[in-house]
């Protein structure tokens, strides 16, 4: 396997880590077991890993990073939404 399909196939199962639990924020319009500061950390560091990528112009780290960003934002919107 080649390290760029290794790279995406990474990159993809950790991007999409998230989405169940967004999808489970979603229906049950509920972010109490959700920590904002674990959501702000997550964000900023997959935001600097997108910025590596872009330093080291490699495509699998800033595609799965820059995903796994708009996922956590959703979260996060999702936070300020439902948050009571």
């Amino acid at each position: 396997m080649n390290e760029n399909t290794l790279g995406i196939i990474a990159g993809v199962l950790t991007s999409i880590s998230m989405i169940p639990q967004l999808i489970k924020v979603i229906k049950e319009k509920n972010v109490d077991d959700i920590s904002l500061v674990m959501l702000l950390v997550l964000i900023s560091g997959l935001s600097l890993w997108v910025w590596y990528g872009f330093k080291k112009d490699e495509l699998p780290i800033i595609l799965s990073n820059a995903f796994a960003v708009l996922v956590n934002i959703s979260l996060l919107i999702c936070y300020m939404i439902y948050k009571k």
